[in-house]
């Protein structure tokens, strides 16, 4: 079998998961203050490939995001992969990761078992899954607030119930899987956003210290 592309000696990947609204972009920001991460966000970047001249996945993408479904997995694996790929070229190169190890929080993704075992096969194995959890009604009031000033197409109220759903059925086996091999950290992200960053930096200090002991 192929080993991944990139050694999770030297590359640590932390993904980032929780409902539509759970907070997970904005506490990506603050984690990257913190730890010189690269946030990747798989939305963002299947959201730019819809948008990109010439892409050969921006009609499925447009698609998918419409309707609420799930984008193919090994679209999204390539965009991952090939953003970190530049991300290490780039940091290691100039400004940020001297010691050539590379730091990534993967936020929105995966959302699918199978997404989960292909990526950790074919990319690079993950140090640990951070679960934002905080409730369904709290989810939805954020993103009909974002969606006033977002302009995206899916934060409406019928698309975020189906997000639900999806996330339900297809996302919630991920972090129990990950669950039985100890790699979770579930965070409540009902409090403030101070609130919820303080215990989301312990945790991933806690990463960094365990892999340098």
């Amino acid at each position: 079998m192929a080993e991944p592309v990139f050694d999770s000696n030297k590359v640590t990947v932390i993904f980032v998961l929780g409902g539509p609204g759970a907070g997970k972009g904005t506490q990506c920001g603050r984690l990257v203050e913190d730890f010189d991460f690269c946030h990747l966000s798989a939305g963002d970047l299947l959201r730019g490939e819809q948008n990109r001249e010439g892409s050969e996945y921006g009609d499925l993408i447009r698609t998918c995001i419409r309707e609420g479904t799930i984008v193919p997995m090994e679209v999204t694996i390539k965009l991952l992969e090939n953003a970190m790929a530049a991300a290490l070229t780039e940091r290691t190169s100039g400004e940020g990761w001297t010691d050539g190890k590379g730091r990534f929080l993967i936020d929105g993704f995966p959302r699918k078992m199978d997404q989960a075992l292909k990526f950790e096969e074919e990319v690079c194995v993950s140090s640990l899954t951070i679960y934002f959890s905080t409730t369904e009604e709290v989810m939805l009031s954020r993103l009909l607030e974002r969606g006033k000033t977002s302009g995206r197409e899916d934060d409406n109220v019928e698309s975020i119930k189906k997000r639900f759903r999806t996330y339900r059925s297809d996302t919630m086996p991920v972090i129990e899987h990950y669950a039985k091999e100890n790699k979770v950290a579930e965070i409540d992200s009902t409090g403030s956003i101070e609130e919820v960053h303080k215990v989301a930096s312990a945790v991933v200090n806690k990463v960094f210290a365990e892999k340098s002991a």
